[in-house]
């Protein structure tokens, strides 16, 4: 109801700003016209030959005169058609008074109703998000129909492929990643597809078939970041967890810093006992306020954290658990050369205690560094 109220007062507010300047056009104004100075003339003419203030040939030469100058301008004023007018603004009011209330009822009608309930905005985008998934099933229609055409078409199998896989059909996805490396020929990142594929279709469990598939492509490129994850992966879920350990630290030397896979090795490798970089030990509090951190600002964090511990190594060079959690920290990190930096310092740090030093070498041999 008040949704009505707000249009009729727009309504009645456009009405009025068409009906104000047609009521106040139209308004003859004669004063001060060159027609009623003459007429003016001629009577003050004849008011002064009454009274024999001026000669009679004198007065018929001036009412001659401005005879002629009042013919003349009413021939130049334009004529007033004041009927013709009123007959316009009338209909203009009409078409006010009328018109908009029908035009705005038949612009609102198609594109909105006031009975229409609201809708919640989680719902709201749930259906933005549900129209996403259908577009993305009517373009895996559409290839899959080029497909049936045309099965040899190695594209098409490796724009369907991931599409699958998203949709969470892994069966199908496994089998376009079949064709698409049949008809495209194999490669270390569409072995590891494979391999993702046939895992995920396997609810997360890395089977001999896929992981057959990560190390045909470890064969092809030995440092494709997914294959090794996931052989990785396949070693943890054998109970070899001090292999997946070396695996994702190994992966993480290598590893750009900015690569995106990097906090889900790092996780990874923090489950298996691997290290992580959570060194020194983090108080409740900060692994809470951590959580709430985007991946910049937590690894602002816990590279400050880092470097306090390697002050502290500075200063006290004893502590070889210190010493260990430093080298395995800067080795998730990816910084190789400051981990071996770390081992040359710890060990001379220790080098006057035999038995530091041995606990030294074993913790860097776990750690790969041995030598």
């Amino acid at each position: 109801m008040t949704l009505w109220f707000v249009f009729a007062l727009m309504t009645v507010a456009a009405i009025f700003a068409v009906l104000w300047p047609l009521g106040r056009g139209g308004r003859p104004d004669n004063q001060g016209s060159e027609v009623v100075v003459y007429k003016d003339q001629l009577a003050e003419i004849e008011r002064d030959l009454a009274a024999g203030l001026i000669a009679a040939p004198e007065a018929e030469a001036a009412r001659v005169e401005i005879s002629r100058r009042l013919l003349a301008a009413a021939g130049s004023e334009p004529s007033l058609a004041p009927n013709s007018s009123l007959k316009w603004r009338r209909a203009a009011a009409v078409l006010a008074l009328v018109g908009l209330p029908l035009v705005a009822v038949a612009v609102y009608v198609p594109l909105g109703s006031p009975a229409l309930r609201d809708v919640p905005l989680a719902q709201r985008q749930r259906g933005a998000g549900g129209g996403m998934a259908q577009s993305l099933e009517n373009l895996v229609v559409q290839v899959q129909q080029h497909l049936e055409k045309n099965p040899t078409d190695g594209r098409g199998w490796n724009v369907l492929a991931p599409v699958l896989e998203r949709l969470g059909r892994f069966d199908e996805a496994v089998r376009a990643y079949r064709n698409s490396i049949t008809y495209n020929g194999e490669s270390p990142e569409r072995r590891a597809d494979l391999g993702e594929a046939i895992t995920a279709a396997a609810s997360g469990v890395v089977t001999a078939e896929a992981k057959a598939e990560f190390e045909r492509a470890h064969a092809l490129n030995a440092d494709d970041p997914k294959a090794n994850y996931f052989l990785g992966l396949a070693a943890e879920q054998d109970g070899r967890k001090d292999d997946a350990a070396d695996i994702w630290r190994a992966l993480l030397a290598k590893a750009p810093a900015d690569a995106p896979w990097r906090p889900l090795v790092q996780t990874s490798l923090a489950r298996v006992g691997g290290g992580g970089v959570t060194m020194p030990a983090l108080s409740d509090e900060t692994i809470a306020a951590s959580k709430e951190m985007n991946d910049g600002d937590r690894n602002a964090m816990i590279r400050g954290m880092v470097e306090r511990l390697a002050t502290r190594l500075k200063q006290n060079g004893d502590d070889v658990e210190g010493w260990l959690r430093l080298v395995r920290a800067y080795l998730v990190m990816g910084d190789r050369d400051k981990a071996l930096g770390a081992t040359t310092d710890a060990r001379q740090a220790v080098a006057k205690d035999a038995e530091r030093l041995r606990q030294l070498n074993e913790g860097l041999k776990n750690l790969g560094l041995d030598g």
